[in-house]
């Protein structure tokens, strides 16, 4: 039989739809006979009399009304609503005629045959293309190889996902799960639906191997939930985005994918304010330093959807500017590469003066701990020295708005990054007490996901490789954030600055590492060991790295902070060295780098000036 359904299948579409149509002009006529044998209470009866070869008219007419309205063109295995409503209209239009037939005194027909012929008609088109559909499915299905998933929210985004798997070589739609009581016990689309706790006790005897997340419209806090919900499970937890796209074609069952890893922050995005998004950009020329890094990079994509006059990316790396420039070349905006370090003043007073730059978003800097601390000369004279030029440059060219990208790192640093970053700051503070024109503003904030250097995808490296995952401590926590939402955060605050104002970002609630680590690993479809030695990826502890602290902190004085019109930014009023002081400072400084003068006495003028730092003795 299967080799009889597969000959079949594999037919050219022509044939296919000939096959069909040969299937219902036999089948036609034997309904009309079958309803007047009913009817009349025997086999032996003259059907449609008066009607000469009424078999034929039957058969024609009714081929012809199903093609006209389409449905010998449509493909059996996409059988749905619409097929639906078109063989209902199709068998209407035939009952209709037949009582215009009878109307017209053309042939005997009794008044119920009609919708009895009707009623059999349009059973036996939905029964013949529902088990072409069922055979053809269950032919050429690849059981063994497509995914049982069972998919979670049983709405209409649920049911549109449910139809897209039947249809799906890769994946086989097994049940729902929902949090409405009433719905539990209860079938869809021929799946049942289960609460989530008896769900999770299904999982394993079904087979299950994924979870689909089909909730378009819950926030990440509720999806931090059902994720953590799921953690004694060994299911990866999938979604599909843009999931109401189905129907249009937007969005394939292919684009499903892991379950963004920002979703385990519990923290959904705060809309941004257009005024201030655009208020230091539209029609402006915007200068970003570091343009090529994370950051910056992504300073440079928001920047340009708010129509600059022009974008200026100054980069030192010579491939970070290329990669940048490339991608912003589309964006209807003029982009001017530069390439450059940030250490020479010369040249970026050039390039402010040439292209006449009203907006500097200075995002240069050395950022990786252990290594700044390795190399603590280069970090304090790239971060720090590099800062000093930048806004002195922006200040000597009469830029209007300067904005420091700074990081919770600055506040009680125990890492020579975290120092060369509160200098940064205290520089920016100094200077923007002598009342510049430049107005001069400070936005720090903590880690953003998916940078380079990141745990994210050093955690998605190692859960790929089969572990074992590395983590410092057993305690490190830190703030997160992602990406395009600190750069529109620094955008919107660095419109609101009016000289010197170190602003916040609010980050949300602090992240243990270890516990990112284990929701990573579950949502990978893993278990981390436990302490009984059950699991399959091991996490390790590495020991704390040179310079890195337990936590993170975003506040120097937390009694000095005042909210802003953004819910959230925050202003912090922070004490500062005034501009001859710092000046004094940074020329030591300067001189020490060039010099490359003893380590220790380079960290003693950090101390000196950097509340909180500590210095470490073991480099």
């Amino acid at each position: 039989m299967k080799d009889f359904i597969r000959s079949i299948a594999s037919l050219p579409r022509r044939q296919k739809q000939v096959v069909l149509v040969t299937m219902d002009v036999c089948m036609l006529p034997l309904m009309m006979w079958l309803a007047y044998a009913i009817r009349l209470a025997r086999p032996n009866v003259t059907v449609m009399q008066g009607l000469e070869a009424w078999y034929i008219y039957v058969a024609i007419f009714g081929v012809s009304v199903f093609t006209v309205l389409g449905i010998y063109r449509a493909i059996v295995r996409s059988f749905n609503e619409d097929y639906l409503l078109r063989i209902s209209i199709g068998t209407f239009v035939q009952i209709v005629a037949l009582y215009a037939i009878k109307k017209l005194d053309m042939a005997f027909i009794p008044m119920s045959i009609p919708l009895m012929y009707g009623f059999m008609l349009f059973s036996y088109m939905w029964w013949s293309r529902a088990a072409i559909r069922y055979a053809t499915l269950k032919t050429f299905a690849k059981k063994q190889t497509r995914k049982r998933v069972a998919i979670y929210g049983a709405g209409l985004a649920g049911q549109q996902i449910a139809a897209a798997l039947n249809r799906s070589d890769d994946y086989l739609p097994v049940c729902f799960i929902d949090d409405k009581k009433s719905l539990r016990g209860q079938s869809l689309s021929g799946l049942k639906i289960y609460s989530p706790k008896k769900a999770q006790k299904k999982l394993g005897k079904f087979g299950i191997e994924e979870v689909l997340l089909a909730m378009p419209s819950v926030g990440r806090a509720r999806k931090k939930e059902i994720i953590e919900s799921f953690e004694a499970t060994d299911v990866k937890i999938m979604e599909l985005p843009g999931v109401t796209q189905l129907v249009d074609g937007k969005v394939k069952v292919s684009d499903i994918r892991e379950v963004d890893i920002i979703d385990l922050l519990g923290r959904d995005p705060v809309p941004p304010k257009p005024e201030l998004l655009e208020k230091n950009i539209k029609d402006k020329v915007v200068m970003v330093t570091g343009a090529g890094g994370s950051i910056g990079s992504e300073l440079c994509r928001q920047i340009v959807k708010h129509q600059p006059k022009m974008l200026v990316l100054f980069e030192m790396s010579e491939f970070a500017l290329y990669s940048i420039d490339r991608e912003l070349q589309t964006s209807g905006v003029q982009v001017i590469p530069v390439l450059g370090s940030v250490t020479n003043q010369a040249k970026l007073e050039r390039i402010l003066q040439q292209y006449s730059v009203q907006t500097v978003y200075h995002a240069a800097a050395y950022k990786h701990v252990p290594l700044v601390e390795a190399n603590p000369f280069e970090g304090i004279y790239n971060t720090s020295i590099g800062t000093q030029r930048s806004v002195d440059a922006a200040v000597a060219q009469g830029v209007e708005t300067f904005v420091l990208i700074s990081t919770d790192k600055a506040v009680r640093p125990t890492n020579v990054m975290g120092a060369s970053k509160r200098m940064a700051e205290l520089y920016c503070q100094g200077l923007a007490s002598t009342n510049p024109k430049t107005q001069i503003s400070i936005v720090r904030f903590g880690n953003v996901l998916g940078s380079s250097g990141s745990v994210v995808p050093l955690f998605k490296k190692q859960i790929a490789q089969g572990g074992p995952v590395t983590v410092t401590h057993p305690e490190v926590t830190r703030y997160f954030m992602t990406i395009p939402e600190a750069a529109q955060l620094v955008i919107q605050a660095g419109a609101m600055g009016t000289g010197g104002d170190v602003f916040l970002l609010d980050m949300g609630e602090s992240v243990k590492i270890v516990d990112l680590a284990r929701q990573m690993i579950r949502l990978s479809g893993f278990r981390p060991v436990d302490e009984n030695g059950v699991g399959e990826i091991e996490i390790h502890f590495t020991g704390l790295r040179p310079g890195e602290k337990l936590y993170e902190e975003l506040l120097i004085d937390a009694d000095n902070v005042e909210k802003t019109e953004h819910e959230r930014i925050l202003r912090s009023f922070e004490k500062y060295f005034n501009f001859s002081e710092i000046s004094s400072v940074f020329f030591g400084l300067d001189i020490a780098c060039e010099s490359k003068m003893n380590v220790m006495e380079l960290k003693q003028v950090l101390k000196k000036c950097v509340d909180g730092y500590h210095i470490n003795s073991d480099i």
